[in-house]
C-alpha cells in the first residue's frame, strides 16, 4: 500500500512526458513555437529607416491595371530617388516581357539607377538567374534549402539589376512564418534572400560569404555588417518588432533621408499576405522586418543545446518539486519555481536573444506536482500515525520525522577501514574579519562563498564532506562507497582546491576583499567510520588516530611554509603519480613517536634536497644550513620552507637529536 501510495509514482507520469518532448509532436511543437511568439513580440519596437511604399487601391486608380507598364516602373524608380531614397528594393518580378513594349525604359533607367529584385524558388527554372558568386568556407556540400528551379527576371532587367534576391517564405509546421532562408540552393549554385542582397549592394560587396560545417549552415557574412548567426539550413528568426515606415504610392514623403524603400504591392486582390505571430502581414513588410533584424544584428537564436536544457530542467525540477511536495508549505516555492522558469526564458530572450521554451516545462511541472502532491495528501496521515504508533514512545519527535524519510538512520555502529581523510583550514581568516569589522552578515557571506568554492571538488572527486568545523573541513574518501585510489583522489582534490582558491581570491580582490590563505592535511590509515552518535542524533562519521595525524598535519602546514602536507601512508600511495617531497620526521604535538612527512610539489632532481635532509638527521646542521641557500633558488615553491628551516638551523642541534623534531605547537 505504501509503494502504491508513494509520491514518486508522479515520476511514472515524467517517464511519458518526456518521450512526448523528445517525439516532439505538431502540437507540442506548435504550442512551443505559439511560446516562441509570445517572446519575441514582447521585444520593444524598433522604427528602422526602411520605407515601405505600398502600390494600394489609390495607386490602381492613378496609374492604371496591375502590372503597371514597366515604364511606370521606370517613373516609380526615379522619383523615389529624386526623393533621396538610398536603395530602391521591388518586392514585385518581372519573368515576362512587358505588355505595352516598355521593356526598354526600365532598362535605360536600370542603367542610371541601383536597383534590387526578387527571384523565387521554384519547381522550373524560367529565364536565367542572376548568379551571386556567393563564398563558401568550410564543408563543402553544405545543406540549405533547396528548390528544383529558380524563377527570375527577364534576361536584361535581371543583368541590370544592382542586387537579385529570393523572397521565398519557410513557413512552420503551424503555417506560420517566423523564421526566413537567408540563402537557398538550386543545383550547385546559392542564391541569397532579398534582404541578404540589399545588404550586400549596400555594402557594395562583389558576393556573400557563408561558412558551412558538419551540421549544415554556421553563419552568413558581409564583411561590412558582420557575421550573422543562422540554423543550420541558414534560416534566422525574425524580429517582428522591426518596423518600416508605410507609404501610399500616392502619397510619398519629401525625403526618404538616404533609406531603404521596398516597394509592394497591398491593393486587394493583386498580392496574398502571409501568416506570421503578428498576424498577416504583406510580403514587403516581412522583408523590411527581416531586413530590420539583419541591419540591428538581432541574432535571435535557438542553440542546439536548448532542447537538452528544458528536457534536463523537467528532469531535476520535478524531482525538485517532488521533494517539495513533501512539505507542508511546499506549494509555495513551487509556484516560485514554475514562476522563476517562465521568468527565467524572459530575461534570457530579452538579454541574449536566445529563444527556451518555458511553455512544455511548466505543464510537466504543474502535471508532476498536482500529482505528487495528491499522493502525498493521501498516504501522508497513514504513514505519520504508523510510524508515530511504532517508534513515537521512544524515540525524539525530530527523529521520528528523519526516519520517515530514511528509517535506516536508526542504526549505530561503523566498521573499520582505510580512508584518507582531509582537514584544511583558513590563513588569514584574522585580516578578512578585521575587513568586515561589525558586517557579520558580509564576513557569512564570503565564509559561504569560501565553503561552497572548496567543496566542489570534494564532492566533483567522490569525496565525503564529513563537516565544517569552524572555517575548516574534514573530508574523507572509501566511504561509504569503496575507492580504492582513495589517496590520489585526495590529494587531486587539494590541488584542485588550491587551483580554485587561487581563482576565488581573483575574484574577490576585485571586490577589493583581502585573500583566504588555505593549509591542508592529508593523511591515510585505518579508522571507524560509520553512523556514530546518541539515539537522539548521530552522523555518518570516522574515528582513529590517523583522522587526528591528519589534523594535526594541517596544522604543521604554517609552521612548514606549504600549502599541503601529507602522512608517510599517502605519500606511498600517491607516489608513482605525484611529486612527493619529504619534509621532515616529527613527533606532533600530543606524540612521542616520530613521523615523516611529505609535500607534493614538481622537484625534477631530488639530489640536493635529499643530501639536505641527510645531513639535517644526521645532526649535521651547519652543513644544512649552507645548502639551504642554493635549494632556495632551485626550487622556488619551497623558498618559505627553506627559510623556515634554516631559522631552525641557525638554532644550533638540540640536546638528545635522534632525527625527530619535536612539535611545540599544533
Amino acid at each position: 500500500m505504501n509503494k502504491l501510495l508513494s509520491p514518486w509514482w508522479a515520476l511514472l507520469l515524467l517517464l511519458i512526458l518526456i518521450p512526448l518532448r523528445v517525439d516532439d509532436s505538431s502540437f507540442i511543437e506548435s504550442m512551443r513555437l505559439r511560446y516562441f511568439d509570445t517572446l519575441i513580440t514582447s521585444k520593444v519596437e524598433t522604427v528602422n529607416n526602411i520605407h515601405l511604399v505600398n502600390i494600394d487601391e489609390a495607386s490602381l486608380e492613378k496609374y492604371g491595371q496591375f502590372p503597371f507598364n514597366r515604364g511606370v516602373y521606370s517613373e516609380i524608380i526615379e522619383t523615389l530617388y529624386k526623393k533621396q531614397a538610398g536603395l530602391v528594393v521591388f518586392n514585385i518580378m518581372m519573368p515576362e516581357k512587358d505588355r505595352a513594349g516598355e521593356d526598354f525604359k526600365l532598362i535605360e533607367t536600370l542603367k542610371n539607377y541601383p536597383l534590387v529584385l526578387p527571384n523565387a524558388g521554384s519547381e522550373t527554372t524560367k529565364n536565367e538567374p542572376k548568379n551571386p558568386g556567393a563564398v563558401s568556407i568550410g564543408i563543402s556540400g553544405g545543406k540549405t534549402v533547396e528548390y528544383p528551379g529558380i524563377l527570375a527576371n527577364i534576361k536584361e532587367i535581371e543583368e541590370l539589376a544592382s542586387g537579385v534576391g529570393i523572397v521565398n517564405t519557410f513557413p512552420e509546421i503551424d503555417g506560420v512564418v517566423r523564421r526566413m532562408p537567408l540563402v537557398i540552393s538550386s543545383g550547385d549554385i546559392l542564391y541569397p534572400s532579398l534582404s541578404l542582397e540589399t545588404l550586400r549592394v549596400i555594402a557594395n560587396d562583389p558576393s556573400f560569404q557563408i561558412k558551412f560545417n558538419e551540421l549544415g549552415v554556421q553563419a552568413l557574412r558581409i564583411p561590412q555588417f558582420g557575421k550573422i548567426q543562422t540554423d543550420t539550413v541558414g534560416r534566422i528568426w525574425i524580429d517582428w518588432q522591426q518596423k518600416g515606415v508605410s507609404h501610399s504610392l500616392t502619397e510619398l514623403p519629401d525625403s526618404f533621408d538616404n533609406g531603404v524603400v521596398i516597394v509592394g504591392v497591398t491593393a486587394k486582390g493583386l498580392s496574398n499576405p502571409i501568416s506570421t505571430s503578428i498576424g498577416e502581414v504583406w510580403p514587403h513588410y516581412a522583408q523590411a522586418s527581416l531586413l530590420g533584424t539583419l541591419f540591428n544584428n538581432v541574432n535571435i537564436s535557438r542553440p542546439d543545446w536548448a532542447d537538452g536544457v528544458e528536457l534536463l530542467s523537467i528532469i531535476i525540477l520535478s524531482i525538485i518539486l517532488l521533494l517539495i511536495s513533501r512539505w507542508k508549505y511546499g506549494i509555495i516555492p513551487s509556484i516560485g519555481i514554475i514562476y522563476g522558469l517562465y521568468h527565467t526564458s524572459v530575461y534570457v530572450f530579452q538579454r541574449e536573444n536566445i529563444l527556451l521554451d518555458a511553455s512544455f516545462p511548466i505543464v510537466c511541472l504543474v502535471i508532476v506536482y498536482s500529482i505528487g502532491y495528491t499522493i502525498k495528501f493521501l498516504s501522508e496521515l497513514r504513514q505519520k500515525l504508523q510510524i508515530k504508533k511504532q517508534f513515537g514512545t521512544y524515540l525524539s519527535p525530530a527523529l521520528v520525522e528523519k526516519l520517515q524519510k530514511n528509517p535506516e538512520l536508526l542504526k549505530l555502529g561503523g566498521e573499520t577501514r582505510e580512508l584518507s581523510i582531509m582537514f584544511t583550514d583558513v590563513r588569514g581568516f584574522t585580516t578578512i574579519s578585521e575587513h568586515y569589522g561589525k558586517d557579520v552578515q558580509g564576513l557569512t557571506q564570503i565564509m559561504n562563498r569560501y565553503m561552497t568554492a572548496m567543496t566542489q571538488k570534494i564532492l566533483d572527486n567522490n569525496g565525503t564532506l564529513d563537516k565544517y568545523i569552524g572555517d575548516a573541513q574534514m573530508a574523507f574518501w572509501n566511504a561509504p562507497l569503496d575507492d580504492r585510489d582513495h589517496a590520489k583522489n585526495a590529494v587531486k582534490t587539494a590541488l584542485q582546491m588550491l587551483e580554485d582558491l587561487r581563482s576565488f581570491n581573483h575574484e574577490i580582490s576585485k571586490e577589493g576583499i583581502p585573500p583566504f590563505g588555505m593549509g591542508l592535511g592529508i593523511n591515510s590509515g585505518d579508522v571507524v567510520v560509520g553512523n556514530m552518535g546518541s539515539s537522539q542524533r548521530f552522523d555518518y562519521t570516522c574515528l582513529g588516530d590517523s583522522c587526528n595525524l591528519a589534523s594535526r598535519l594541517e596544522g604543521q602546514s604554517k609552521n612548514y611554509g606549504v600549502e599541503l602536507i601529507i602522512g608517510k601512508r599517502t605519500a606511498d600511495l600517491i607516489q608513482d603519480e605525484y611529486d612527493v617531497v619529504e619534509l621532515d620526521t616529527i613527533a606532533v604535538k600530543g606524540k612521542t613517536l616520530g613521523v615523516k612527512i611529505y609535500t607534493v610539489t614538481p622537484m625534477p632532481d631530488k639530489t640536493e634536497h635529499k643530501k639536505f635532509l641527510r645531513a639535517y638527521y644526521a645532526g649535521e646542521w651547519k652543513t644544512a644550513l649552507l645548502m639551504t641557500s642554493k635549494l632556495r633558488i632551485q626550487n622556488s615553491q619551497l623558498i618559505k620552507y627553506y627559510d623556515l628551516m634554516a631559522e631552525r638551523l641557525k638554532q644550533g642541534v638540540p640536546a638528545k637529536w635522534t632525527g625527530t623534531y619535536v612539535a611545540t605547537s599544533k
